[in-house]
């Protein structure tokens, strides 16, 4: 069995998308003052790697709190966008995707998506509540066309329109 880490690690000043919160981490309590640590993290729920809720872009839709968990995980490949896609698990590009692929996702009936997804497309997958994943990393690291057992769990956060996740994927070599 071997792990790879699929998220990108949260760090103070970090990317993010324009318009969304700034990254902040301040340490409130030290072991040299208090005896333990805490922080105190401000980020937006699109932050890093991170999951969507159907509600973030289309409204009335489930929220990530009212998502079943087992939505979250699965088995899943990495493919290239010219090659036929396994049905019924979920699907990794190493490239971008745009709206253009649609039909050909919606009849590959994924559990979820996940790399580089146009807005349009991400929003067209939502719309018909298939999960997104983006800002990915490592996928590089993932054989082509060989599956993998995929976890992105969110953050229960009430009526949350995403969440940042700790993705991993975990590939039997045995």
């Amino acid at each position: 069995m071997r792990i790879i880490d699929l998220s990108q690690t949260i760090v103070e000043g970090m990317d993010t998308y324009p318009g969304d919160p700034e990254v902040k981490i301040d340490l409130l309590h030290s072991h040299e003052e208090n005896n333990w640590e805490l922080r105190q993290l401000t980020l937006g729920s699109h932050t890093g790697t991170h999951v969507d809720s159907f509600s973030h872009m289309h409204a009335g839709k489930k929220s990530i709190d009212e998502i079943p968990l087992e939505r979250f995980f699965g088995k899943a490949q990495l493919v290239h966008l010219s090659e036929d896609w396994p049905k019924n698990q979920g699907l990794f590009f190493s490239e971008e995707i745009g709206i253009s692929q649609f039909h050909q996702l919606v009849q590959a009936n994924p559990n979820f998506v996940g790399g580089e997804i146009t807005e349009e497309l991400e929003r067209a997958l939502l719309g018909v509540n298939v999960i997104t994943y983006t800002d990915l990393v490592n996928l590089e690291d993932l054989p082509y066309n060989q599956s993998f057992t995929f976890y992105g769990l969110p953050l229960k956060i009430k009526n949350g329109d995403g969440s940042p996740v700790r993705a991993m994927a975990i590939l039997d070599e045995g």
